[in-house]
């Protein structure tokens, strides 16, 4: 793999997906990887495992892929966040053979299709920027648009191309495209946003240029709406790296990058400080401290694989977590692979 920035479980048994985010391509396992270096069994962007390329080195069409990194599914349908093709594809069932084509393109007008906010100049319910998260829960799909600092939220699994969102959140309206909504860090903006989770009607987003994780007690339902409270920060105003220090705390974060839950614990992949993170979900709210730690010795600590070489409990830039049951599975970019661990009880 070349710097994996997505991975996504679709049921205890398999299938199971990487985004091999360098190679520009999506492996898929039929089963969840039981061993050390175990071959995927299909891909979808190359036309064999040999290759990489933008692309596959041509024009894009429904089955090629441009840095794809944020992966969902809700058990029968996949999406993957295309991102520098600005588009977020989407198959109606699971793919059962390499290269099949995507059925559903969002954020362009057709498969061929490549332009940030379709050429247009500004953001529209339609256009996507530099998405690089995608997430189904509930029956909604959550889109990480991060070139255009927000979140688009449709109410149901889109079933056309090109189908405009319902919802936005980082800006109070659909054309709006400013960093943290042309103003100081708030309530409202964003920076960078990268991974969105959903758990008990809460709707959490990984605002990785804020260094903070916001949360929406439910769902809003009105653009723009402000967070409830963030994680990472002690202000909604405050947006410093590691709340201004060099050196990480169990309520800080540095550009956090990815989301999951496991067990009532919301795991954050905090990718500059190259560790996970987790908060109890109950009773979290502004500030909260953490609770558990991985990839790092303790709280203070940061460092890519704690400075020396990689191992199987060290991390470099994880930039994405995933969950199944008791079993998860991290996208360890910066040491290009994949770690499956089961979670500590």
């Amino acid at each position: 793999m070349f710097g994996p920035r997505g991975v996504c479980f679709t049921g205890k048994d398999g299938p199971f997906f990487v985004a091999d985010t360098g190679h520009h391509r999506l492996l898929g396992w039929r089963t969840v990887p039981t061993e050390d270096n175990q071959p995927a069994d299909l891909l979808i962007g190359q036309p064999n495992f040999s290759t990489e390329g933008r692309n596959a080195r041509g024009d894009a069409n429904a089955a090629t892929l441009n840095m794809p990194t944020g992966l969902a599914t809700d058990g029968r349908r996949l999406a993957i966040a295309d991102a520098w093709n600005h588009r977020v594809l989407i198959w109606r069932t699971m793919p059962e053979q390499s290269n099949q084509p995507a059925d559903i393109v969002l954020g362009q007008s057709s498969f061929s299709s490549v332009q940030p906010n379709r050429g247009l100049g500004r953001a529209g319910p339609d256009t996507l920027n530099w998405c690089y998260g995608v997430t189904i829960a509930d029956g909604k799909l959550y889109v990480a648009d991060t070139g255009n600092r927000r979140i688009l939220v449709w109410n149901s699994i889109p079933d056309r191309c090109g189908q405009p969102a319902d919802l936005v959140l980082g800006q109070i309206g659909m054309a709006l495209r400013d960093d943290n909504a042309g103003s100081g860090a708030s309530a409202i903006g964003m920076r960078w946003p990268h991974a969105v989770a959903v758990v008990d009607g809460k709707i959490l987003v990984a605002d990785a240029g804020n260094s903070r994780i916001m949360v929406w007690n439910g769902l809003p339902n009105a653009d723009g709406a402000p967070a409830s409270f963030v994680v990472g920060q002690a202000t909604f105003d405050a947006n410093d790296h590691n709340k201004g220090s060099y050196y990480p705390t169990d309520s800080s974060l540095q550009m956090p990058y990815g989301l999951a839950v496991v067990d009532g614990t919301l795991i954050c992949a905090d990718t500059a400080n190259s560790r996970l993170i987790g908060f109890r979900l109950q009773g979290l709210d502004m500030n909260a401290a953490a609770a558990a730690l991985a990839g790092q010795h303790a709280f203070g600590d940061k460092g890519d694989n704690r400075w020396r070489f990689a191992a199987r409990d060290s991390l470099c830039w994880p930039f994405a977590v995933a969950a199944c049951g008791a079993l998860m599975a991290v996208a360890d970019t910066g040491n290009n692979r994949v770690l499956l661990w089961e979670a500590a009880a």
